[in-house]
């Protein structure tokens, strides 16, 4: 059964740029665990994936950046994005079940969505969502220097940034609707959040 074989596994998921790799890694650190970021494995899992199970993945990858970011409204982004729409999901619990069981396994990401790693928890303090304000996201890309990344590529980048924010901001609504109806563990992140007072906050909420 996958919860009893996941059971040493600890998930940190949530909107983009709530922090998630930082307070993963810091918590790594401290307590000897393995991090395995979903980030990082996008390229592989992009790969490893067929049009029959990534459909919308496909569909993606052969859009030019406007078609991506500039002529679609923000909801057909949410709504149309392979990575929030659960696909390939499966190879990152494939990956996971690969990995010993020692150390003990932190997984963070966005692609983390609840409705997803709810069947896989052999208990509800295995998981934590967090979910940043949209100001704390917009203040978190500018610090990075990645506010522009993405949206600079386009024919219209202004347009493109205030679209991938809104679609930003309506799928983090979504994962904070799915934690409640599944009644696991959200963490609001907002402008007056430290690092410091957040990764206390995971750590309490993993009983670590």
């Amino acid at each position: 059964m996958l919860r009893a074989r996941l059971q040493h596994v600890l998930w940190l998921g949530g909107g983009s740029g709530a922090g998630k790799s930082t307070v993963a890694r810091r918590i790594a650190a401290r307590h000897g665990l393995h991090v395995y970021a979903t980030d990082d494995v996008m390229p592989d899992h992009a790969r490893r994936s067929t049009p029959g199970d990534s459909p919308r993945l496909a569909e993606f990858m052969a859009m030019d950046m406007d078609e991506r970011w500039v002529n679609r409204s923000p909801a057909v982004m949410l709504e149309t994005f392979h990575w929030f729409r659960g696909e390939s999901f499966h190879l990152i619990v494939e990956d996971l079940l690969r990995l010993p069981r020692e150390p003990r396994v932190i997984v963070e990401g966005f692609r983390l969505l609840p409705r997803l790693v709810e069947p896989l928890l052999a208990a509800p303090g295995q998981a934590v969502w967090l979910v940043p304000t949209p100001d704390f996201r917009r203040a978190a890309f500018e610090s990075r220097g990645s506010l522009w990344h993405i949206a600079g590529r386009t024919s219209d980048p202004h347009r493109a940034l205030r679209n991938l924010l809104a679609r930003d901001e309506m799928f983090t609504r979504r994962l904070h609707e799915q934690t409640r109806r599944l009644t696991l563990t959200a963490i609001e992140v907002d402008t007056t959040t430290t690092e410091d007072d957040l990764t206390r906050r995971v750590t309490e909420a993993f009983g670590l």
